[in-house]
């Protein structure tokens, strides 16, 4: 957070649901897309602003899966479709924009992969956690840009994690080529360049387009697909007979995407941008010993700055 500027504050505490958030708010006319609608926060994401009355894309792998859950939004106020969209194909992600017609109001870049066991790489080379989580949602932000720029006062809305706090992006070894793959590291990292996303972003606010990243918390989705039992147990998740502990941190799903539809939708965010949000406040700088806060490492503009350009010459030559 820039210390000349004010921390953004709500009213609302760590387990508000989704709804609760924007209670009131009326997103009629508002075209949004929330990658990763398909399942977990996305999918709480997408109801929640249909409700609202926004017109909601779902962008998923399987569309299949998207319809089917458009389906169940049939009788909200708003309209929700599927389209298909693969973030580690970047021809997907091209064929996605080209398909995109009119303005587009929100982002959600909400789709993501977590602590992949053995290193994976796309066609480009990208190790696939930064290639998922970040560089397919970074062409797409691109490709949407005049969209975006369309609608006048459009939001886009990343979701990171609170893992962005134990790596920074690594500039000299970004796809584990020379140093040893970590899934959490790499995980980590991509986490930090979603920050670095909505930093880098800024250039576009005179174009009425703003952008923030956010923690949404600890919440048992398929997002934790990849952890096996060990792990959970030592992070406290699951005892020894593969039952949830609970955890006063634990959040249910519609309180994990509270913060993605607090910064899509709420009024009380309106203009503010490349912040970094967790529990539906803007996160204080990490201080050792004190769970959560955002690290200076991912609001850094520089680095934010050198990532675009970095990204930009991947696409460039993809």
């Amino acid at each position: 957070m820039n210390s000349n500027q004010t921390r953004l504050t709500t009213p609302f505490h760590s387990h508000a649901t989704a709804a609760e958030v924007i209670e009131g708010v009326d997103l009629t006319g508002r075209r949004v897309v929330v990658t990763g609608g398909a399942s977990g926060i996305g999918t709480e994401t997408v109801r929640v602003l249909a409700e609202a009355g926004a017109e909601v894309t779902i962008a998923t792998r399987d569309p299949a899966a998207g319809a089917r859950i458009a389906a169940t939004f049939a009788g909200a106020p708003g309209t929700v479709r599927s389209a298909a969209l693969d973030l580690a194909d970047l021809s997907s992600v091209a064929a996605f924009v080209r398909d995109w017609r009119g303005p587009l109001d929100v982002l959600v870049a909400n789709a993501g992969i977590m602590a992949l066991p053995v290193r994976q790489v796309n066609a480009q080379g990208w190790e696939l956690q930064l290639a998922t989580n970040y560089l397919g949602h970074f062409a797409l932000t691109l490709g949407l840009y005049d969209s975006l720029r369309a609608a006048g006062r459009a939001r886009i809305v990343v979701v990171s994690s609170g893992a962005h706090l134990a790596a920074p992006f690594d500039f000299d070894d970004p796809q584990f080529e020379r140093r040893p793959y970590d899934p959490w590291t790499a995980y980590g990292q991509s986490k930090t360049a979603d920050v670095l996303l909505a930093v880098g972003a800024r250039r576009w606010a005179a174009d009425g387009i703003t952008a923030n990243a956010l923690n949404p918390g600890w919440i048992l989705t398929n997002l934790t697909r990849h952890m096996d039992e060990a792990t959970m147990r030592e992070m406290g998740a699951i005892d020894e007979n593969g039952e949830i502990i609970p955890q006063p941190y634990l959040k249910t799903v519609a309180a994990g995407a509270a913060a993605s539809v607090l910064l899509a939708a709420s009024p009380l965010v309106e203009g503010v941008t490349g912040r970094y949000c967790e529990d539906n406040q803007e996160a204080p700088p990490a201080t050792p010993g004190i769970p959560g806060g955002v690290a200076a490492h991912a609001l850094d503009p520089d680095a934010a700055d050198r990532l675009w350009d970095y990204a930009s010459s991947v696409l460039a030559t993809a």
